[in-house]
């Protein structure tokens, strides 16, 4: 390109990023940036004023006799959701709907993504109508007229724990939690990881299938190593969107049952911010509390970078001409 006589080199892919790239700096990092000068402040509702505290949100926050328990509620949250649903379910759901006829597994697939298009609203108001108290609530209406439990049934968002043998394993308010987003969140694997599998090419299934191989054999010697970086990279993208997650148990708990049993960082965060008591709003110390979860989400993506090794998914390919 010529500017003046002069011949100017231009490098077309800043040219190309420069979109993207102011767009990340718009809504992303700038975001974050304020939110961190925030937390060094005493900022609050009335008068927004910038009066500088430095540290003491931060000191606030470890002695804060709360912190620790809703952070073990935030990693018991993240790991059941993930395990259970967000990757576990949704890879049994890809490889059962992958083995049966295309036509049907399509349409189970498709019903499983009900919830995800679902209104939040609405969705929240469904699981609030099925565990509500008999005689309004549906499963407690089925489990009291089958004779399986007595009078008002189970008070599934209640002080009340799953027991098995005698032994209290987790509330039940939890159980609902788990499952009002995993319904939701394995969508999102299942569609990744049937794509996957779907791109495996066939030859690979009737060659393992012509050495005798059975079908756990196929699925555990041929489909999971052929489809690891799609098993890899969702344990990693879901694991940061949970750590941020908190509108169901918004509208579902809101934190409850009593002091913070189902509270997690984020939602933590949104009700010092925005839900005090008597309209006061600790922007500052909200602030706080979302700049240690920014921290937590970065020291989780590196430690996944290292241990799932995905630099090596932008080493270029080797390709050797004979």
């Amino acid at each position: 390109m010529k500017i003046g006589g002069k011949r100017i080199k231009i490098n077309y892919l800043y040219i190309f990023l420069a979109p993207a790239t102011i767009l990340i700096a718009m809504f992303f990092l700038a975001p974050v940036i304020l939110t961190v000068l925030i937390s060094f402040t005493s900022m609050d509702v009335i008068g927004l004023k910038w009066e500088w505290n430095w540290g003491e949100n931060y000191i606030r926050m470890i002695n804060d006799r709360w912190s620790r328990k809703i952070l073990f509620n935030t990693l018991f949250y993240v790991f059941t959701t993930l395990a259970c649903f967000n990757v576990g379910m949704a890879l049994i759901i890809s490889i059962l709907t992958t083995h049966i006829h295309d036509r049907v597994g399509s349409i189970f697939r498709a019903l499983w993504l009900l919830p995800r298009i679902t209104p939040s609203t609405v969705y929240a108001v469904i699981w609030l109508w099925a565990t509500a108290p008999y005689p309004f609530g549906l499963w407690n209406w089925l489990l009291v007229n089958l004779g399986i439990v007595k009078g008002k049934g189970i008070p599934f968002l209640g002080y009340s724990f799953v027991e098995l043998f005698g032994v209290k394993i987790v509330q039940w308010p939890w159980v609902i939690i788990v499952l009002v987003n995993g319904f939701v969140g394995a969508s999102f694997g299942m569609i990744i990881f049937t794509s996957a599998i779907k791109s495996i090419p066939v030859d690979f299934i009737n060659a393992a299938k012509v050495d005798g191989a059975s079908t756990w054999q196929t699925i555990r010697h041929v489909i999971l190593p052929l489809i690891k970086w799609p098993i890899l990279f969702v344990t990693a993208y879901q694991t940061l969107s949970l750590l941020t997650s908190y509108e169901y148990i918004l509208l579902v708990t809101n934190g409850g049952p009593g002091f913070y049993t189902t509270e997690v960082w984020a939602l933590y965060s949104y009700h010092r911010a925005f839900e005090q008591y008597a309209g006061y709003m600790e922007f500052g110390y909200g602030a706080a509390l979302a700049s240690v979860l920014v921290a937590i989400g970065l020291i989780a993506a590196v430690v996944y970078w290292k241990i799932f090794k995905f630099k090596e998914l932008m080493i270029e390919p080797k390709i050797e001409v004979l």
